[in-house]
């Protein structure tokens, strides 16, 4: 499966547990550790544990097992990390903080637009 369609699988499946303000960047020739970085804002941190159940859910049904999660249950961060797609789940306060999409800022944004359902 290409790395793209996993991230769409990523993508659906934050979305339907509501997750806000969903970026994904194409790190294809900026970086070596993966193909796309998303970073996706939660409301509580019991919206982040669903949001990251939800995108482990997903991607397994489609034969892509998590290699990594840093921060579950409870932490303000979650950084789910599958190969080729890491994904970078926050609270609104870490989020403007770390601001990754400003340390990533030459690598091109994805248009997630018609992944995401609309309200």
């Amino acid at each position: 499966m290409k790395s793209l369609d996993l991230l769409k699988i990523a993508v659906k499946a934050a979305d339907g547990k509501r997750a806000e303000d969903i970026v994904a960047l194409n790190m294809e020739g900026i970086s070596l550790l993966a193909d796309y970085f998303v970073m996706m804002t939660g409301s509580s941190e019991r919206q982040l544990d669903a949001i990251v159940d939800a995108i482990e859910d997903a991607e397994e049904e489609a034969g892509l097992m998590v290699k990594k999660i840093e921060g579950k249950k409870g932490s303000r961060w979650i950084l789910m990390d599958f190969g080729d797609l890491v994904i970078n789940v926050f609270m609104p306060e870490e989020r403007a903080l770390y601001n990754l999409e400003k340390l990533w800022d030459e690598a091109p944004m994805v248009d997630v637009s018609e992944w995401l359902t609309e309200e």
